[in-house]
């Protein structure tokens, strides 16, 4: 029963973890492939490469609070994307073009959010201000 359970599981983690993937990389082709590019390899002088990036694949809590507080030229998305947006989305950049960096879970990125006193996520119709 125990081999049944933990096949189970791995299951819909893996199912989990492929929808988070899809919905990571339609928030990323919404709100940051403009910048960064569908390659991931930015815009060499304007847009620093997300592949192969140091800081995207180092601490998690740290690529969330560009996401959450902006920095440099980058905006903040707190407004415009909600916790499990912003975690679905730096899930699919941690994991992709050759990035080997771990998940991120809605639950840190609302901890996160909290902690940073963030701006709340509007969740309406005009709340993607970019």
């Amino acid at each position: 029963m125990n081999r049944i359970a933990a096949a189970l599981a791995f299951t819909l983690l893996a199912a989990c973890a492929t929808a988070a993937e899809g919905d990571g990389k339609a928030v990323f082709q919404k709100n940051c492939a403009a910048c960064h590019q569908a390659s991931g390899k930015g815009i060499p002088g304007a847009f620093p490469a997300l592949a192969g990036n140091a800081f995207v694949q180092g601490p998690g809590q740290d690529a969330a609070t560009v996401l959450l507080k902006g920095r440099g030229g980058m905006p903040d998305f707190s407004a415009s994307l909600s916790d499990a947006d912003i975690a679905a989305v730096l899930t699919y950049v941690r994991a992709s073009w050759g990035n080997g960096a771990g998940a991120l879970t809605e639950q840190q990125v609302a901890a996160l959010r909290a902690e940073l006193q963030a701006t709340k996520f509007a969740a309406g119709q005009l709340s993607n201000k970019h």
